[in-house]
């Protein structure tokens, strides 16, 4: 059975590898789209909108409100890959374990 200092060892080397993965993911962008390609959302690893791109035949007075919907889309289709971003880095940084649905702070 292991010891005490040996399991707070392990618990310091996956805080300090899941804090590396958090500064990688911050580092990398995914580009989200809707509307065949049309309105493109791009995030970094935080959700921070990084960049939009909107076709300008999409910009018409009269179709506003579609554009909005088009960039909430391509907003969350960024968002969802992100997500699996973070979820592909959290089993890196465990080795696989399964942290019981923790929910990390990135």
């Amino acid at each position: 059975m292991m010891n005490i200092q040996g399991i707070m060892k392990q618990a310091q080397m996956m805080q300090k590898k899941m804090e590396e993965e958090q500064e990688k993911m911050a580092q990398q962008e995914v580009i989200g789209s809707s509307g065949a390609g049309m309105v493109k959302v791009t995030l970094n690893g935080k959700f921070d909108m990084k960049k939009l791109e909107i076709d300008k035949s999409l910009i018409n007075p009269e179709e506003y409100d579609i554009l909005e919907d088009l960039i909430i889309a391509a907003y969350n289709d960024a968002k969802g890959k992100v997500d699996n971003m973070m979820s592909e880095s959290v089993k890196a940084a465990t080795g696989g374990l399964n942290l019981g649905g923790l929910k990390l702070p990135f």
